[in-house]
């Protein structure tokens, strides 16, 4: 099976909405592309198993359609999450980044390494990006048994295998699209509260064929093809799977996602709000 899809994002839980403009739009020069508010938790859990009210920051450094980007989640009452095993970090590869965190006197780890609030690190390489090529190389995880991700994501999804070493595997759909790299840390994944998931789209026509091909494969299904409403908005179908080590994979439909994901900048103004009345 030959899927023909793309990277969108990846999910982080967030304990607190002031890393937004701290860390990720200040450190690594991000911008606020869309924000929302939710009532109650989704359907696909998206935020994680909370069913209370919730956010989502989507951030990145241009528009969805064309660059991969971050969905910050934020449970409101929730104020810490607890951390496995399973993320690895994130690679950028920018020339100006770690000029900014020295500037602001962030802490820069050996190896060029950032760590943003809430425990989460991003790998920099200190150079400019050719302007071709997503500056969010790759999104990094930890495998117990990288034969059996090799096998998943690779012989069962039809991901194209870009790098392979003995310890780990690089997989992704394009050259110069952001990449998955699942590393074998040889010891079981411990997936606590702090879990996210990576998102992936693909043509509508193509989901049922996957759900068919996971179902063959005895392979794990977390939410079956559902339709996800959003108010005002374009509804999209999404499937969500897991792979051997549990990490969440969401294909949701290409066509409808790229109508939902259109930038609202003006969002940001709701978000900044929502930021003011946490502080008080």
């Amino acid at each position: 099976m030959n899927l023909h899809g793309r990277a969108l994002h990846y999910v982080f839980k967030i304990p607190d909405r002031g890393a937004i403009p701290a860390f990720y739009k200040k450190i690594l020069g991000m911008k606020v592309l869309r924000h929302e508010e939710f009532k109650d938790g989704c359907e696909a859990q998206c935020n994680g198993a909370y069913d209370g009210r919730w956010s989502k920051t989507m951030i990145g450094y241009g528009v969805e359609d064309t660059n991969f980007v971050l969905e910050l989640t934020y449970n409101y009452g929730v104020h810490s999450y607890e951390k496995g095993n399973e993320f690895v970090g994130i690679t950028i590869q920018d020339g100006e980044i770690l000029k900014r965190a020295q500037a602001e006197n962030w802490p820069v780890k050996e190896g060029n390494v950032l760590e943003s609030p809430g425990g989460y690190q991003f790998f920099i390489v200190d150079s400019p990006v050719p302007d071709d090529k997503d500056r969010i190389l790759k999104v990094s995880l930890a495998s117990s048994n990288l034969s059996k991700s090799l096998n998943y994501w690779n012989g069962i999804l039809g991901l194209t295998i870009y790098d392979r070493t003995e310890k780990s595997a690089t997989f992704g759909f394009d050259e110069k699209a952001t990449k998955l790299e699942l590393v074998d840390i040889g010891v079981p994944i411990e997936r606590r509260e702090a879990y996210g998931r990576i998102a992936f789209s693909i043509p509508y026509e193509e989901q049922e064929p996957l759900s068919e091909r996971i179902e063959e494969h005895k392979q794990t299904i977390l939410t079956p093809l559902l339709t996800l409403p959003t108010p005002g908005k374009a509804t999209v179908r999404v499937i969500i799977l897991a792979d051997p080590d549990g990490h969440e994979i969401c294909f949701v439909e290409d066509e409808g996602f790229r109508s939902l994901s259109e930038a609202d900048y003006e969002s940001e103004q709701v978000l900044e709000l929502q930021m003011k009345k946490d502080r008080s």
